[in-house]
């Protein structure tokens, strides 16, 4: 199985500059996981948007390498069974003419990150 999350929208804390750390500002999160369904074991997509938007507006990162990490680390935490994932965060705001961002694949098949 695959799970799709496309656009969240969020807005907090995150960014070096110092009025990125005095305001929240957009941020857009696309994500893919797979993972093997058996025995009513699934993932609930419903969570997993609590806990992006959990963990990125408690930490308040300053740069979004930090916050791939730390988003990639709540979510394989919570569902072991993640075989592999795909995160991307974008800045859509933070310059006026392009959408800036930042992604990272990992694949977890021998569960040794």
């Amino acid at each position: 199985m695959m799970i799709h999350i496309e656009a969240l929208m969020l807005d907090v804390i995150i960014g070096l500059l110092d009025f990125e750390r005095d305001k929240p500002q957009a941020i857009r999160i696309d994500l893919e996981a797979s993972y093997t369904y058996e025995n009513e074991n699934f993932i609930d997509y419903a969570d997993m948007v609590f806990l992006i938007e959990k963990e990125l507006k408690e930490k308040r990162y300053t740069l979004l390498e930090e916050a791939l990490t730390g988003v990639k680390n709540v979510l394989i935490v919570t569902y072991p069974h993640i075989q592999t994932l795909s995160l991307k965060i974008s800045k859509p705001t933070i310059l006026s003419n392009c959408n800036v961002a930042l992604s990272e694949f990992w694949s977890f098949s021998s569960k040794e990150e």
